[in-house]
């Protein structure tokens, strides 16, 4: 009798895990990983949905435009607006349905495709130990100091650094990335190995956020670690989500939707992604993300002329830097 109540539960747990619905969410490494937001968000969201969450980790825009229609994605988060003209022309993304005015961004948000989540302003974050604050990219070049920052082939961070050196440079970019060069110590594939050799102690300047500061001010009491502001204006880096077209759970795709816009969901960024929330405003940001500098203006190309400049501000870099 034990042995057919005992299959009987068996059976019965079966068939209720078999009744979940799962929500697949593509989503970059550091999101899924033990650090990172990936993790609370699923245990969040999952306490409201009913549903399963799993994550399938790794690159985001590539592997969905390989597998198009037959992906088994339903979510995509940790897209970025330098990529979205890309993602919009593919087809393979339906609008968020989401009220933008819920946003509270340094830019006016009208996209209907791709929603934020979090962002922060591309940044140098040095030791204030080793060196002085670099104040503009012409001090950048001058530092008494080594740089390390990401390949723009493979880092979207990377990407972001060059198209912002275009914004403020222009024509004369190679000529600036040519000046820049002797600085740079090494170009990673990623920002996590960047930041590790910036804070192993092989560099006294990496490219980051920002926001990474509140890290190292709140987890380790360390304020040595600062973001350089800069005069000419920063790079604001926007991480996006969107709902995929070809989604077999289209109300639990818009569930998720919605609650990326709640408080749950928005609160848990600042200690978790260390980026400032997309749907609060300042007055509601931790207070160590409120006291952070900020630049005093944004500088940033649309989608439209992200897209159309990518491939010469990346060669513009390349060729500088094989010099």
């Amino acid at each position: 009798m034990k042995t057919l109540t005992l299959a009987a539960g068996l059976l019965a747990a079966t068939s209720v895990v078999a009744d979940t619905p799962v929500l697949t969410v593509y989503a970059p490494d550091y999101f899924t990983s033990e650090w990172g937001p990936g993790p609370s968000i699923e245990e969040a969201f999952e306490a409201q949905c009913n549903c399963d969450l799993q994550y399938s980790a790794g690159d985001l825009l590539p592997r969905l435009m390989l597998e198009g229609d037959k992906t088994r994605a339903d979510i995509v988060i940790g897209l970025n607006t330098d990529v979205t003209a890309k993602a919009r022309a593919s087809g393979l993304f339906d609008p968020h349905a989401q009220d933008n005015t819920a946003l509270d961004l340094p830019v006016e948000w009208g996209d209907d495709v791709f929603l934020p989540f979090n962002w922060s302003y591309v940044s140098f974050v040095y030791d204030a130990t080793k060196i002085t604050s670099p104040t503009s990219f012409e001090d950048l070049a001058k530092i008494d100091g080594k740089i390390v920052i990401q390949d723009p082939r493979s880092s979207i961070s990377g990407l972001a650094l060059v198209l912002w050196v275009k914004a403020v440079y222009g024509d004369q970019a190679e000529e600036y990335w040519a000046r820049l060069a002797p600085k740079i110590l090494t170009v990673t594939k990623g920002w996590s190995e960047a930041y590790g050799l910036f804070t192993s102690g092989e560099a006294e300047v990496v490219l980051s956020f920002n926001t990474s500061p509140a890290y190292h001010i709140v987890a380790e009491e360390d304020t040595t670690k600062q973001a350089a502001i800069f005069s000419e204006g920063h790079y604001p880096y926007f991480e996006l989500v969107g709902k995929v077209a070809s989604t077999d759970q289209p109300e639990l795709a818009d569930q998720f939707m919605a609650f990326v816009l709640s408080d749950a969901f928005q609160s848990l960024i600042p200690f978790t992604n260390w980026s400032y929330p997309a749907a609060q405003p300042v007055s509601e940001w931790p207070e160590a993300f409120q006291v952070l500098p900020r630049p005093n203006a944004a500088v940033m190309y649309s989608e439209d002329e992200a897209e159309a400049i990518r491939k010469q501000a990346i060669e513009e870099w390349r060729r500088a830097l094989s010099r």
